[in-house]
């Protein structure tokens, strides 16, 4: 694994497929020393897959995953658990209505 510096958006994994996984920084530890370091071999979990080319994947290893990770679900993506084995629709890119909408209750959960 490649381990992300300040400004970058994950690590970009090999998978073995003809096409990558990518872990997210946003569910990783907080702290750059408490990531894996390049070359850690280590379990994902598949986090989200659709019709990209390309699977989010999340540490299954808590040491490597944010410190905060059930807070941070219920507030970025409730009953993610029970999408588990389920098919994933494709809803395609965000519209600017539901990107405005998002944008308003994060908004609300700061003040």
């Amino acid at each position: 694994m490649k381990v992300p510096t300040p400004g970058a958006i994950g690590i970009f994994v090999d998978i073995g497929l003809g096409f990558g996984g990518f872990v997210d920084v946003l569910l990783l530890p907080e702290q750059a020393e408490q990531r894996p370091a390049e070359g850690t071999i280590t379990d994902l979990e598949a986090w989200w897959a659709d019709g990209r080319q390309q699977v989010r994947l999340k540490p299954s290893d808590p040491e490597y995953l944010r410190n905060d990770f059930a807070d941070f679900t219920a507030r970025v993506r409730p009953g993610w658990s029970a999408d588990i084995g389920q098919p994933v629709r494709d809803s395609g890119p965000v519209t600017a209505q539901e990107l405005a909408s998002l944008l308003a209750r994060q908004e609300r959960r700061e003040v």
